[in-house]
């Protein structure tokens, strides 16, 4: 068991997240992409699952910062990001 890995959900509006998911892969970060719904209007969204070592955490979230889509109004945001601890992280 290693307590220093995270998973890192970032849901982003789907203008935004083909160029983070560009970002975070030249970055060498391995992250699945999701299609999903959600928010008032039921918009597109994609929800990217990032697999991450901890000290790797805040490098991820300043990409997603750099790389999603602006806002068009100020008051919306532009992703939604949730880091979760990981009892177990396997690629097999």
């Amino acid at each position: 068991m290693n307590s220093e890995q995270r998973l890192v959900i970032a849901i982003l509006r789907d203008a935004g997240g083909e160029d983070v998911l560009k970002a975070l892969l030249e970055a060498d970060f391995r992250v699945t992409r999701i299609s999903s719904t959600g928010g008032f209007m039921r918009r597109g969204t994609s929800t990217l699952l990032i697999g991450v070592e901890k000290e790797r955490v805040e490098n991820a979230i300043q990409l997603i910062r750099e790389y999603s889509a602006p806002a068009i109004n100020p008051d919306l945001k532009r992703a939604t990001v949730f880091v979760l601890k990981v009892d177990q992280f396997d690629q097999i």
